[in-house]
């Protein structure tokens, strides 16, 4: 923990890998966990494009029960530390798996969303017809009744959000890529490091010269080739992590 402080209090660009392990800490069940089955369907068989030309109206029923439950819930002190920390630093960034905006609402800035975020909508006829979450809350508070909110060139609403056998939009990934690679130190927390490509990152941030540090209460397959590993949960170990750089261990 001390050298993982000392590294922090000298780094100049930090970057952060967060995974659907930091939101747990907040109450949020991981996708594949108490989510894994919803009226008898499996999340899986939810989450595609498939899905929703089949029946649009399931997958918004799904989407809006997620919604509640993220709505329902707040920023944990992982989240928060994060947010404090990031003026620090020259240069910092949130890279996260996590489609919840929890790291917005703590206070993060410059946050890279590599799948998507679930306030947003866009077009499923026209991919480009996207909207802010802004606009998302002004489009679906005109068409309440709707089950299915429509963009207004007509064609159906999708949740903003990357689906089973979708890949990654080019530009966030190559945001992610360049974010991991200009790090001096980078932390990946809460993430089982087996979903590509973001599991590719540490690997890219270590090849770049960055030291890598896991904060997971759980080996993963990232384990062996991290730098440095702090057991734990993420809410305990990065205000801790504060505490030392501040010169106030308890």
């Amino acid at each position: 923990m001390r050298e993982v402080a000392r590294l922090l209090s000298t780094a100049r660009n930090v970057s952060v890998l967060s995974g659907a392990g930091i939101s747990v800490e907040s109450g949020l069940p991981t996708f594949r966990g108490a989510e894994g089955l919803w009226r008898n369907v499996r999340a899986e068989d939810l989450a595609t494009p498939e899905a929703f030309e089949r029946d649009p109206s399931l997958v918004w029923d799904w989407y809006r029960m997620r919604r509640e439950r993220m709505g329902a819930v707040a920023p944990n002190p992982a989240h928060l530390t994060l947010a404090r920390l990031e003026p620090r630093f020259e240069a910092f960034s949130v890279v996260t798996q996590n489609i919840d905006g929890l790291h917005q609402k703590a206070g993060s800035r410059r946050v890279i969303e590599l799948h998507g975020n679930i306030w947003r909508v866009r077009c499923f006829t026209h991919p480009a017809h996207r909207f802010s979450e802004a606009e998302t809350r002004a489009l679906e508070a005109g068409a309440q009744a709707e089950k299915v909110p429509h963009c207004p060139c007509g064609g159906a609403m999708r949740p903003d959000v990357v689906w089973f056998g979708e890949p990654l939009d080019p530009e966030t990934l190559e945001a992610a890529i360049y974010a991991v690679r200009a790090a001096t130190v980078l932390l990946v927390v809460g993430t089982s490091a087996v979903v590509y490509p973001a599991a590719a990152l540490p690997g890219t941030a270590r090849e770049a010269g960055a030291v890598v540090v896991e904060i997971n209460p759980q080996e993963t397959p990232l384990s062996g080739e991290a730098h440095i590993v702090l057991r734990g949960p993420a809410g305990a170990v990065l205000p801790e992590l504060e505490r030392l750089m501040d010169g106030r261990a308890t």
